[in-house]
C-alpha cells in the first residue's frame, strides 16, 4: 500500500471457501481476479502464516498464499465446519491499539466491530472501516449488536447496497460509524445494473451473472481502493439529510466537518457521538472522483402558465470545457422562482470562467403552433414564450468557491427556443439579484 501508510492495517475479510470438481480454493474477491494476472515473481510475501489443523494434530500444515493448491496438500474437507482463530498482539510487546485500524466488508465488518468492543482496558483500537456492513439481522438491532461508533476511537462506514428486495437489504442501511458514506444514494451503484450484464459476459465469462449481482455490494470495496491507489484525487462526501435534498445540491457545505474525504484518508478531526451520513455521486469505474457543482437559477416567465422547455449547459474552465449537459428541472417553470440543482463532472474543469446556457427545441408541436399563430392570429397567446435569465449562481463543493455569472449581452434577454446564451463571471450581491430578478 505503499511506504507513506504507516500505521498499521488489519484487513478483516469474509473468506468464501469454494468448491469444484478439482479440489477446493481459497479466494478473496475482487482481489483473487487481480492475482491472476500478476507473475508470480511480483507477488508479495508475507511474514503471516497460516495454519490449517485438523483432528488432534499438534503441528498445523501452512496454507501458502497464493497457492490455492495447498489446500489440497492439507488435506483440507470443505464437508467439515470451518473454525477461524485470528491471534492479535502480546501485551508484552509495546505496541499501541491506537495504531491498529481494521477494515471489515459485509459480515466482517460487523466480526470487526465485536472484535473492537471486546477488547479490555482503557485503550480502544484506533479505526475500523465498515464496507457496506451486512444488513440481514443486523438492521435495526442495538449498537452492541452490530458495527457502532462505540467500537473504536474512530469509526467509518460505506454503505454501497442497501436497496430492499423483500423487506431485506444485503448492506446495511442505517448509520453504524461516526462518518456514514453513502454513494449515490447507498441504495445502488452506476455500472451494476442488470442492463450492464453483457459487459460483465465479455469480461468474467459464465460468472457474469454472480458478479453483476454483487456489483453493488462489492463497490465498497472498490471505493476503498481507490482512496489508497488514487491518492491525489479523493472522493468527497457531504453531510446531508437524504439522497433528494443532496441532487438539488443542498448539501455541498463543508465548514466544522459537514464534508469529508471517503476512503483511507478520511479526516478524524470533527467527529462526533452522533453519526453523520455523507453523500456523493461517483463514476461506475475507477477512477470514482467526480466534481460537485451547486447550481441556482432564477428565470422570468413573461407569461403566468407555467412553461416546460428542456435547456443544456456547457461548462468552460481554465482546464477543459465540458459541452451539453442536460438540464432537468422537474415541474414547469414558474416566474420568479429559484431552482436549485446539482451538477456533477467526471473531469476536473479548473476554475469555472463562463457558462453556455441553451433552451433546446423539444416541444416541437407547440413551436409549429406558434408558427401558425403568428400567420393567422386566433386570439390566443403563444404556448411557450421567452424566458428571461439573467443570473446563475454556482457552488463548487470541492473548492468551495462561489460564483456568480451574469448574462453577456444584456441588449438581449429573451431565451427562446434553440437559443445559446453566454453568461460570464460578475460581481453581483445576493440582494442585488434579488432586486434585479422581480
Amino acid at each position: 500500500m505503499g511506504s507513506s501508510l504507516c500505521v498499521s492495517i488489519f484487513l478483516v475479510l469474509s473468506i468464501f471457501i469454494q468448491s469444484s470438481a478439482y479440489g477446493q480454493s481459497l479466494g478473496l474477491e475482487p482481489f483473487r481476479r487481480r492475482s491472476r494476472d500478476v507473475q508470480p515473481k511480483t507477488l508479495q510475501n508475507t511474514e503471516t502464516r497460516f495454519l490449517l489443523f485438523e483432528g488432534e494434530t499438534e503441528n498445523g500444515c501452512q496454507i501458502q498464499l497464493h497457492h490455492p493448491d495447498t489446500l489440497q496438500q492439507c488435506g483440507f474437507n470443505s464437508s467439515l465446519p470451518l473454525v477461524m482463530i485470528i491471534h492479535g498482539w502480546s501485551e508484552s510487546v509495546q505496541f499501541s491499539r491506537s495504531n491498529v485500524h481494521l477494515i471489515g466488508y459485509s459480515l466482517g465488518a460487523h466480526v470487526s466491530g465485536f472484535a473492537g468492543s471486546f477488547i479490555g482496558g482503557k485503550q480502544k483500537i484506533g479505526r475500523i472501516t465498515g464496507l457496506d456492513a451486512a444488513g440481514p439481522l443486523f438492521e435495526g438491532t442495538s449498537p452492541s449488536d452490530r458495527l457502532s461508533p462505540d467500537d473504536a476511537d474512530f469509526v467509518d462506514a460505506i454503505h454501497t447496497f442497501t436497496r430492499e428486495h423483500m423487506g431485506l437489504s444485503v448492506g446495511i442501511k442505517q448509520p453504524v460509524a461516526h462518518y456514514d458514506f453513502y454513494p449515490n444514494g447507498g441504495s445502488f451503484q452506476p455500472g451494476c445494473h442488470l442492463l450492464e450484464l453483457y459487459k460483465h459476459i465479455t469480461k468474467h465469462g459464465l460468472n457474469a451473472i454472480t458478479q453483476t449481482i454483487k456489483c453493488a455490494h462489492e463497490r465498497s470495496v472498490h471505493l476503498f481502493i481507490d482512496s489508497l491507489m488514487h491518492a491525489d484525487t479523493q472522493s468527497t462526501g457531504y453531510t446531508c439529510s437524504d439522497m433528494d435534498s443532496f441532487s438539488q445540491g443542498l448539501c455541498l457545505n463543508c465548514k466544522k466537518g459537514h464534508c469529508n474525504k471517503l476512503g483511507y484518508h478520511i479526516s478524524q478531526q470533527w467527529r462526533s457521538k452522533k453519526s453523520k451520513k455523507l453523500f456523493l455521486v461517483t463514476r461506475a469505474q475507477s477512477p470514482f472522483k467526480v466534481y460537485h457543482y451547486q447550481l441556482k437559477i432564477q428565470f422570468v416567465n413573461q407569461i403566468e402558465k407555467p412553461v416546460e422547455p428542456t435547456f443544456t449547459m456547457s461548462l468552460l474552465g481554465t482546464k477543459e470545457e465540458v459541452q451539453k449537459i442536460p438540464i432537468t428541472l422537474g415541474e414547469g417553470i414558474t416566474s420568479n422562482k429559484t431552482y436549485s440543482l446539482l451538477i456533477t463532472l467526471d473531469v476536473d474543469i479548473g476554475e469555472l470562467v463562463m457558462i453556455k446556457f441553451k433552451r433546446e427545441n423539444s416541444a416541437v408541436w407547440a413551436n409549429v403552433w406558434n408558427t401558425v399563430q403568428t400567420i393567422i392570429p386566433w386570439g390566443r397567446g403563444p404556448l411557450y414564450s421567452g424566458l428571461i435569465l439573467k443570473h446563475i449562481r454556482v457552488k463548487a463543493g470541492e473548492t468551495q468557491q462561489r460564483i456568480t455569472f451574469c448574462l453577456e449581452n444584456m441588449d438581449d434577454l429573451q431565451l427562446h427556443p434553440t437559443q445559446e446564451k453566454n453568461f460570464v463571471r460578475c460581481n453581483v450581491t445576493s440582494k442585488k439579484l434579488k432586486g434585479k430578478n422581480t
